[in-house]
């Protein structure tokens, strides 16, 4: 058996609104059907959106303490907090800071990251290495969180049917047999990063009463991204961090990608030449919930009983920027 210090998967957990956004909403606030279109072409049937008064560092806390509860690890155990998210509570400062305070965990470092929808798989990657590089961290909690119903322009029916909030994570724990994190690779196609995002908030566009009252400010996608863009990089990535980790595509138990859109799940799968039945879905109850949907998948797959201990997992993450993001682990 191995002796190399590795991280491992110890816990999942995830957190979403109670307010619950039927597709009928949408019907009624465009006067159009477009309820037989999500649910036909996308799988989706609603989404979760924070109420008044409710904000993503009320999911991250959350999902944080329904992780640290099933691993049966405190607050005060922690050794690094990394929240990956692009609706941040603040620009300043971070909000992995807001919930160590929250959490108590007074012995954590904290920081967040930003790689879009890539976050939660980018920020696994680094926290595994984190443990792997230096002994003195062991427990390090890692979510992705989004906020995104707070940044929807409601009369465009692109982007305000599919956005939802959620958060979701996992506590990641240093493993002294080498089980758990076995292959990670980044890849960025920054020439689309002016096709999808959020144009305002930061140091060229500050915020301001003009930019607020500018929907074009929201959360909007400028041009539409090649449908084959996706499954063609997350095939590549995936069979590139499976073979580099010693193993074969027909080895892996569970996917999880980021759940945007089904039809490239199917693709790419369907490129793998692997069954569905080893790519969890959220989306039809949940919409598109970021850099949150690929733990909050895990977490399905887990509650589910569809992953056993052993078991050869990959992460598939992909969004604005644009940012990719693959992991193999063994859970």
């Amino acid at each position: 058996m191995s002796t190399n210090r590795n991280a491992r998967i110890l816990a999942t957990g995830t957190a979403v609104p109670d307010r619950i956004v039927p597709n009928a909403y949408f019907d009624e606030i465009l006067g159009e059907n477009v309820s037989e279109w999500l649910e036909e072409n996308l799988t989706i049937k609603e989404r979760r959106w924070l109420s008044e008064g409710e904000s993503v560092i009320d999911l991250i806390e959350q999902a944080a303490r329904t992780i640290l509860e099933n691993a049966g690890v405190k607050p005060d155990q922690l050794d690094l907090i990394i929240i990956s998210t692009d609706t941040p509570e603040y620009i300043s400062p971070s909000t992995a800071s807001v919930l160590q305070d929250r959490l108590g965990a007074t012995g954590a470092g904290t920081f967040d990251l930003n790689a879009a929808c890539a976050g939660f798989v980018t920020g696994i990657d680094m926290g595994a290495k984190y443990i792997q590089a230096d002994p003195q961290y062991k427990y390090i909690l890692v979510i992705g969180a989004y906020g995104m119903s707070r940044f929807l322009n409601l009369e465009d029916k692109k982007t305000v049917t599919l956005f939802a909030d959620g958060a979701s994570g996992v506590l990641l724990g240093a493993d002294p047999d080498g089980i758990g994190h076995l292959q990670g690779l980044l890849h960025t196609e920054g020439q689309y990063a002016d096709w999808m995002g959020i144009y305002a908030g930061g140091v060229k566009t500050p915020v301001s009463k003009e930019v607020l009252e500018n929907k074009d400010q929201l959360l909007k996608f400028v041009k539409k991204f090649p449908k084959e863009l996706n499954p063609i990089t997350w095939e590549k990535m995936i069979r590139k961090v499976v073979t580099d980790s010693g193993h074969e595509i027909n080895q892996v138990k569970q996917i999880f990608f980021t759940q945007i859109n089904i039809n490239s799940i199917q693709a790419t799968m369907g490129a793998l030449d692997l069954s569905m039945n080893k790519a969890q879905t959220v989306m039809s109850y949940y919409g598109y919930t970021g850099s949150a949907c690929i733990p909050m998948a895990m977490h399905e797959a887990q509650k589910q009983g569809k992953l056993d201990r052993g078991d050869l997992i990959v992460f598939m993450g992909s969004g604005g920027g644009l940012a990719f993001a693959s992991s193999a682990w063994t859970w």
